[in-house]
């Protein structure tokens, strides 16, 4: 819970708002406010920094923009301390159990399909197969700490045996040990969506919020698709990062 609030400062030049802010990062950073932790009530707390509430607001607003707290609406609801956000990185092809291992944090993954699909046009492109033939699709919600993280959406060929196999975990580490299908490369496309209902339902946010979605073609070492993915993320709690570097002379 928030400790004691500090006595602002005036007539420094610092606005109150970002004193607030200030001592909020703080309190999180020193641990002393741990994520999930709710705020005092709005008027508890600005009545404790001696502020109005508007001022209050300004300092939240800005903290929930930058993902460290989130704020929920109703009588139970209120501003909580965020989980930190989780660094992927897209540099290397490493699906999310491996980026969660680098996080050190434990993937989890709960199977909403696993069929045998009339291949969608998107996919059948992708895959190098024709529109409407036979395709495995894989649609999972996956977890890291308490909450959801993303929602997965992957197409694969008609690998025998596949659906059967556990699919909670790695399914790149399948296509590698079964079937010598490892995916070396992908090509990724990413681009800012709006979460539908159904999607926001089993990410566990409002329709409407912001999502990340990541579309990628991943290929085995022989140049043949392996893989189709729609990847939807939760900006709040992921940060996508991409390495780069000049491998030739640099342009004058």
């Amino acid at each position: 819970m928030v400790g004691t609030p500090p006595e602002l400062e005036r007539g420094t030049g610092v606005p109150a708002h970002v004193q607030i802010e200030r001592w909020l990062l703080e309190s999180i950073s020193s641990g002393e406010m741990a994520p999930g932790d709710r705020l005092p009530g709005e008027r508890e707390l600005a009545g404790r920094l001696g502020v109005s509430r508007m001022t209050l607001r300004q300092a939240l607003a800005t903290l929930e923009r930058d993902g460290v707290l989130v704020r929920v609406p109703g009588r139970a609801g209120g501003a909580f301390v965020a989980e930190p956000r989780i660094e992927c990185d897209l540099t290397g092809l490493a699906g999310f159990t491996e980026q969660m291992r680098r996080a050190h944090l434990r993937a989890e993954a709960r199977v909403l399909v696993a069929a045998t699909v009339p291949a969608p046009r998107a996919a059948a492109k992708a895959l190098e197969v024709e529109p409407g033939s036979p395709v495995h699709e894989v649609a999972r919600v996956r977890s890291a700490g308490r909450s959801p993280v993303a929602l997965e959406r992957s197409y694969f060929p008609p690998l025998p045996g596949l659906l059967d196999q556990d699919l909670t975990g790695s399914l790149y580490t399948l296509l590698a040990t079964r079937y010598d299908l490892e995916p070396r490369t992908a090509v990724e496309h990413l681009e800012p969506v709006i979460a539908r209902p159904a999607e926001a339902a089993e990410l566990g946010i409002a329709p409407g919020a912001p999502l990340m979605l990541i579309e990628r073609t991943a290929y085995a070492g022989d140049g043949l698709p392996v893989e189709f993915a729609r990847d939807l993320f939760r900006p709040d709690r992921v940060r996508i990062s991409v390495r780069s570097g000049v491998t030739g002379p640099a342009a004058p």
